[in-house]
């Protein structure tokens, strides 16, 4: 078994899409603007400013701000409840924690509405720990630089855990700690390179995870 599996959340654990589309599309509705994409095509995944300054074109910080008060104040109110898990990640996390496995989160959603998540889904037995970029002030730069702090804070040995995902830039941040690193297909992201370990359900992910086989 591994000494630690950590997950990535949107994409990889729940499918947040709709819910974070509907907040987007409300809180730019309220401040009478028009998305400059799309959408549908806005990536899951980046931090909320970042997707923002996306979505609006726009470098004004104030704005920008403005914005991602009306997002919360929609998404971590009630949105969150829209999320919907991927079918057999609740077994997969039971089996997981009846192992005696230790599981992490990791993600680039905000503290908040990530622990509101994880109480709703009643997920709370299941995970050690929780980090996200704004789990601690100053803010953390990037999801590197998150691994690293959980892998220090838990004293844990970068090659004898592991890292799920669902994009490269998952997979990147993994890399940059040392982290081997397992890809899920049905999230988010698509991987270009091939020698990535990949996984096509949540049970064929178990069995891995299970046996403790080191990620390439």
């Amino acid at each position: 078994m591994f000494q630690a599996i950590i997950f990535d959340l949107d994409g990889t654990l729940i499918d947040s899409r709709a819910a974070i589309l509907d907040a987007f599309g409300k809180a730019l509705a309220e401040k009478g603007l028009a998305p400059r994409i799309a959408l549908a095509a806005v990536r899951i995944g980046p931090p909320l400013t970042e997707t923002l300054r996306e979505l609006t074109g726009s470098s004004d910080e104030a704005l920008l701000d403005s914005l991602a008060e009306h997002f919360k104040a929609h998404y971590d109110s009630t949105g969150y409840r829209a999320s919907e898990v991927f079918a057999g990640i609740p077994e997969l996390l039971a089996a997981l924690t009846a192992s005696g496995a230790r599981c992490f989160l990791a993600t680039n959603k905000r503290i908040a509405p990530t622990r509101l998540i994880v109480q709703y889904l009643q997920w709370e037995p299941y995970f050690a720990g929780i980090y996200a970029l704004d789990r601690e002030t100053p803010r953390l730069p990037d999801k590197s630089s998150m691994l690293g702090r959980l892998l220090a804070e838990q004293a844990l040995d970068a090659k004898n855990c592991i890292y799920v995902g669902d994009t490269p830039e998952d997979e990147a941040a993994a890399r940059a700690n040392g982290l081997p690193f397992a890809a899920v297909s049905w999230g988010y992201g698509e991987f270009p390179n091939t020698n990535t370990l990949r996984f096509s359900t949540p049970h064929e992910l178990g069995s891995f995870l299970h046996q403790g086989r080191t990620a390439r």
